[in-house]
């Protein structure tokens, strides 16, 4: 299946400006990198790094910044764009819908629906899912095999479950949401209460709210809220095996990558990012436009804008074991420390 240089750029027309230079008529046959494209391929240079791979760059057309729209007429078809990663980001979405349309709706026979649920037209819901009572999904909504909806959820149209998703009752989810497989929106958050050397268990009441345009990873949990809400607001993006606390608060348009973990009652600013495997402590704040790098700790409230990171540098064992022995002494350094510079100061003052 191909789909015409043109078509591609007409398409798009409404949506974002572009030009397009070279052959109108080039058949596309594929999306692809640089390095790897073909002859029938489409790609795309947003990084001036890469610059010196465009002219050695095999691909029938490269979508590409103004700024270097010479040296991509001078290699062959380009398409010019403001911002060529954004761009290329839309062909991909063009290319899914005319080349993977999603099947008609259709509800299989082994899905359990309650009678008290209520689906609007253009549902589709696979085998052996379940639908609580009360439940409202929806008009275009696809819910696919072994999902369980649990009752008084809500679901907003458009929205795509995967394959063994999870939403608990009582939880609400907006419009165009996209949720990969296994993850589990609702589970119970992580309270307890100590008595007499045991947990007494401390009944979640609350529920998960998520907005619209919300993209949830593989695995990733999303604890329901003690007394309130966990709400995930419009346009946040998790990675797979995120875990979301009880009571967190996800700001607009932030970013979560794989395996960070936000703890308990924790606010999250908008337009934030978390980097793979970061940690943040539950009751902390972080602003709008707080980004804290891959594997580091939030251990206090952020409340200024800006890049945080909190690491300790990997090394070889032996090394670090002495680093880190050296770190638990710098208190007392600094206290010995202190005390020479003052006994130097009073020596200097006599002399």
């Amino acid at each position: 299946m191909t789909l015409r240089l043109a078509d591609i750029v007409q398409s798009l027309a409404a949506r974002v400006d572009a030009e397009l230079l070279g052959n109108p008529d080039i058949l596309i046959e594929r999306l692809s990198t640089l390095d790897g494209a073909g002859p029938r391929d489409l790609t795309f240079l947003s990084h001036p790094k890469y610059l010196g791979k465009l002219a050695q760059s095999a691909a029938a057309c490269v979508v590409v910044s103004p700024a270097v729209r010479e040296a991509a007429m001078r290699r062959g078809a380009c398409i010019v764009a403001d911002d060529p990663y954004h761009y290329f980001a839309l062909i991909t979405q063009l290319w899914k819908q005319r080349h993977f349309p999603p099947p008609a709706p259709h509800i299989h026979p082994s899905a359990f629906i309650d009678p008290g649920a209520t689906l609007a037209p253009g549902v589709s819901i696979g085998a052996f899912a379940c639908i609580g009572a009360g439940a409202m999904i929806g008009a275009g909504v696809r819910i696919a095999e072994h999902c369980v909806i649990g009752a008084q959820v809500e679901i907003g149209a458009d929205t795509r479950l995967s394959a063994r998703v999870t939403v608990a009752d009582g939880c609400r989810m907006g419009e165009r949401c996209i949720v990969h497989p296994g993850a589990v929106i609702g589970a119970d958050g992580f309270g307890f209460a100590p008595h007499e050397g045991e947990w007494v268990k401390i009944e979640q009441l609350g529920a998960v709210h998520i907005g619209n345009d919300v993209e949830i990873g593989a695995n990733t949990c999303i604890d329901r809220g003690a007394l309130q809400d966990t709400v995930l607001e419009d346009g946040v993006k998790l990675d797979n095996l995120v875990q979301i606390g009880h009571n967190v608060r996800v700001g607009k348009h932030t970013a979560m990558a794989g395996c960070a973990g936000v703890a308990g009652s924790a606010t999250i600013g908008a337009h934030c990012t978390v980097g793979g495997g970061a940690i943040v402590l539950g009751h902390l704040r972080l602003a709008d436009h707080v980004h804290v790098s891959a594997a580091s700790v939030v251990t206090r409230s952020i409340l200024k804008p800006g890049q945080y990171t909190g690491l300790f540098p990997i090394d070889d064992n032996a090394a670090w074991e002495k680093n880190a022995a050296t770190l638990k002494q710098l208190h007392s350094l600094r206290e010995r420390l202190k005390l020479t510079e003052k006994s130097l100061s009073q020596i200097l003052e006599k002399s």
